[in-house]
C-alpha cells in the first residue's frame, strides 16, 4: 500500500459492509441477524447518511392482496412485463425473476424493521397498487434501518471512505479506508459491495457521455465516486451494462448541481409540450403513464442542444401534477413566456401553434391513465393527452439531465457473489444495489424499482456473506 496503515479494531469481523444506503444496511441487518458481527463503513458523515435512499419514497414490489398502504394485488408476471416494457427487453431474466420474487411481500419484512408505510396516495403518482410510499419519506426509512441495525449490534463507520481492497487468490482478506486523517485496514472473512454507481465521479460521467455530461445534474448524494467499480475492475471482475445507460431523469434546470433529490423532478411533461433551445419538438410528451416513462427524459434532453429543453403548458393542466419545488415561469402570452427562457418568441408561438392545429381530441381528456387523444399528422406525434395549449395564462419550465445512477455494474451470480471475467465467482466478494443495477437494467426505468433491487440484492448478500463466517 502507498499509505501506511493501522488494524482497525477489532481487526476482524465476519462481514464487511462498503456502503451506507438501503442495500447496504438490508446486507448488514440479514447478515447480524444470521449471527454474524458486521461492520458497515459508510462514506458520508453521519447527517449525510444513507446515499441516495434518502431520497426516495417508494418501493415497489409484488403482493397478492390490497393491504392497509396498497390498494390491490400485482403478480410477479404484471411486474416483469411491466419491466419489459421499460427496458425494452434489456434486462437479464433470471436475475430479474430473482428480484421480483424475492421481492414478495417485502413490505412486511421491512415494517419489522420499524420502517412504516404511508396510506395509499390518490392522484398524480398512480401507483397506489404497485408501490408502498414511506411515511416520513427516504430519510425515516433510512433512520429505521439504522436504528434497527445498531440495536442488533452492528457496528457503524461515517467519513469511512473504502478506497482499495486486498484481494488473493479471488479471496478477500482486507479493506483499507480513511477515516479523518487516518488510514485503517480492516479484515473479514466476506465483503459485501454495497457503495453506489459513479454518478457523482464528473470525470468518470464524461469520458462515458462526453462532454456534455458536464452539463449534468447529480440528483443525489455527492459521494458515489464508483471506487468500488473501479477497484473490482482492477481486479478483474466482469461488469455488464452500458456506461451511458443509467437513471436519468429531466429536472428543474434551477436544481443544484449536486444532492437536489427527488423534489427537482418535474412531473408536468405529459401536460404539454417539450421543446428544446431552437423551440423544436424532439419526442412524443404522451407516449405512456409517467411512472413507466420519467427516466428516458434525462437521456433526451441530453441529446439536445446545450443539453436543455422546456416545457411548455396552460391554465388547464397546472394542477395535474406533483407541485414544483420551484414555481414555473408564467406569462399571459407564449412569446411573453419565451423571452423569461431567452428562446426565440415567434419561434415558440408556431410550434405551439402547429401542435395546436393537430390536436384532434376524441375523448374525455383522463390525465390518470393514456387517453387515446392522439395528435394526427404531425411528427413526432403525441399519443395521448393531446389537447390544445391555448388557455391563458401559460406556464414553462426549464429542464435539465438529472443523473440518479449509473447502469454499469458489477455482474452477479444468482446468489449475489461478483463474477470473474471467466464467469466464477469470487470466493467471498458479494454485491447489492446501484452498484448491481446493470444486472436487471440494461435501459429504462420504472418508479420504486432501484429499491426494489437494492432490497432483495442487499439481503441474499447479507445472508450468503453470513454463511462464510
Amino acid at each position: 500500500m502507498s499509505k501506511q496503515s493501522t488494524a482497525y479494531s477489532p481487526q476482524k469481523v465476519d462481514v464487511l459492509v462498503v456502503g451506507g444506503g438501503n442495500a447496504a444496511l438490508c446486507a448488514a441487518i440479514t447478515a447480524r441477524q444470521e449471527g454474524a458481527s458486521v461492520l458497515v463503513l459508510e462514506s458520508s458523515p453521519k447527517h449525510f447518511r444513507g446515499g441516495n435512499s434518502r431520497h426516495t419514497r417508494n418501493i415497489r414490489y409484488i403482493h397478492p392482496a390490497a393491504n392497509s398502504f396498497l390498494t390491490g394485488p400485482y403478480t410477479e408476471e404484471e411486474c416483469y412485463q411491466d419491466l419489459l416494457g421499460v427496458t425494452k427487453g434489456n434486462t437479464v431474466e433470471s436475475m430479474a425473476r430473482i428480484v421480483i420474487r424475492g421481492s414478495n411481500n417485502v413490505g412486511d419484512w421491512m415494517m419489522e424493521q420499524g420502517v412504516h408505510f404511508q396510506p395509499a396516495m390518490r392522484g398524480t403518482l398512480h401507483l397506489s397498487r404497485t408501490n408502498g410510499f414511506f411515511l416520513g419519506g427516504g430519510k425515516a426509512l433510512i433512520n429505521a434501518y439504522y436504528a434497527r441495525a445498531e440495536k442488533l449490534g452492528v457496528k457503524i463507520e461515517y467519513d469511512a471512505t473504502v478506497d482499495d481492497l486486498e484481494i488473493e487468490n479471488d479471496e478477500f482478506r482486507a479493506a483499507y479506508f480513511q477515516q479523518g486523517d487516518k488510514y485503517y485496514r480492516v479484515e473479514a472473512k466476506a465483503v459485501v459491495l454495497a457503495s453506489g454507481g459513479y454518478q457523482a465521479n464528473l470525470e468518470w460521467l464524461k469520458r462515458s457521455w462526453g462532454p456534455t455530461a458536464a452539463n449534468f445534474l447529480i440528483r443525489g448524494t455527492p459521494y458515489d465516486k464508483g471506487l468500488m467499480l473501479k477497484v473490482m475492475m482492477d481486479h478483474g471482475a466482469k461488469t455488464l451494462g452500458d456506461p451511458t445507460q443509467g437513471h436519468c431523469v429531466a429536472i428543474d434546470g434551477r436544481a443544484p448541481k449536486f444532492d437536489g433529490g427527488i423534489c427537482t423532478r418535474l412531473d408536468c411533461v405529459p401536460f404539454g409540450i417539450a421543446v428544446n433551445k431552437e423551440c423544436k419538438r424532439f419526442y412524443n410528451e404522451g407516449e405512456e403513464i409517467w411512472p413507466k416513462r420519467y427516466a428516458i427524459w434525462g437521456r433526451l434532453v441530453a441529446g439536445q442542444p446545450d443539453q436543455i429543453a422546456y416545457i411548455i403548458i396552460d391554465s388547464k393542466s397546472i394542477d395535474l401534477f406533483m407541485p414544483s419545488v420551484f414555481p414555473p415561469f408564467v406569462s399571459d402570452t407564449i412569446e411573453g413566456l419565451a423571452s423569461q427562457f431567452d428562446i426565440d418568441p415567434d419561434a415558440l408561438k408556431a410550434t405551439v401553434e402547429e401542435f395546436n392545429a393537430h390536436c384532434k381530441p376524441t375523448k374525455d381528456f383522463d390525465s390518470g391513465k393514456p387517453d387515446g387523444n392522439a395528435t394526427e399528422g404531425l411528427e413526432p406525434p403525441k399519443t395521448n393527452w393531446a389537447r390544445p395549449i391555448n388557455q391563458p395564462p401559460y406556464y414553462g419550465y426549464m429542464l435539465r439531465p438529472g443523473i440518479t445512477f449509473s447502469y454499469l455494474s458489477l455482474a452477479l451470480t444468482e446468489r449475489c457473489f461478483v463474477k470473474k471475467q471467466d464467469d466464477t465467482p469470487f470466493k467471498n466478494i458479494l454485491a447489492a444495489g446501484e452498484l448491481t443495477s446493470g444486472n436487471v437494467l440494461g435501459q429504462g426505468y420504472m418508479a420504486g424499482f432501484g429499491m426494489t433491487i437494492g432490497t432483495v440484492f442487499g439481503r441474499i448478500a447479507g445472508k450468503e456473506a453470513a454463511c462464510l463466517k
